[in-house]
């Protein structure tokens, strides 16, 4: 547990922004700014102050309170999150897993991969995410055991999985139907939009999340991705 913290600090500390980056480990654990200034003994507007960068960028001291107190929220509900972050060891023969620094939008990514949205595009406007899992699909299908799976989520679930090496998107949307978490987005790569399996749509609108397509080469979308990060 204490690896994890540091991870979770050091990303703070090092941020060029920190406040959106304290905002977004905030928002990951599902901590309202109310409860996070209790925990701290400090008044919520001091927390907003912190996240919109109006104060000066918070010590290694703040950071450890911030942290702890994230920790604690957590394990005084279960420990659920906590535990998913510690078992999301990654396995990169099957996966790639990219985390933001801070939140972006479903349309600003699919802007910056040149992806173009073929279900619940309604929803990519306002749509948060923290990351995107760029997912090798023919070895996760036959490959990654099911109880592994939700490794692929990193830090949160709140994130876009990247699907490559599909012929028609039927296969990753039956996999992503049938997880027991479910993605904020799926986007198929180097298939175009008219090829996408109808079932496909089908399951991305009945399950309510956005399916995208880029054609953008796998190097690029990399690059555009870590200029996130």
């Amino acid at each position: 547990m204490d690896q994890l913290k540091v991870k979770i600090a050091g990303e703070i500390a090092l941020s060029s922004d920190p406040g959106n980056a304290m905002k977004k480990w905030r928002e990951v654990f599902g901590v309202s700014q109310s409860d996070l200034s209790h925990y701290l003994g400090i008044s919520p507007s001091t927390i907003s102050d912190y996240e919109s960068n109006r104060r000066k960028s918070p010590g290694i001291g703040v950071i450890r309170r911030f942290v702890d107190a994230l920790f604690q929220i957590d394990l005084k509900a279960g420990g659920e999150l906590i535990k998913r972050f510690m078992e999301a060891e990654p396995e990169q023969k099957f996966f790639e897993a990219v985390d933001f620094s801070k939140a972006t939008t479903g349309a600003k990514l699919l802007e910056a991969i040149q992806g173009e949205c073929v279900a619940c595009s309604r929803k990519v406007d306002e749509l948060p995410l923290y990351g995107v899992t760029i997912l090798d699909s023919i070895k996760i299908i036959l490959e990654l055991p099911y109880e592994s799976f939700v490794r692929i989520y990193s830090t949160t679930s709140q994130r876009a999985l990247l699907f490559t090496g599909t012929s028609t998107g039927r296969s990753p949307m039956v996999a992503v139907r049938l997880a027991p978490i479910k993605p904020a987005m799926v986007i198929l790569h180097d298939l175009p939009a008219d090829k996408v399996d109808r079932l496909a749509v089908k399951i991305a609108e009945s399950e309510g999340i956005p399916l995208a397509v880029t054609k953008l080469g796998l190097s690029e979308i990399k690059k555009k991705l870590e200029a996130s990060v």
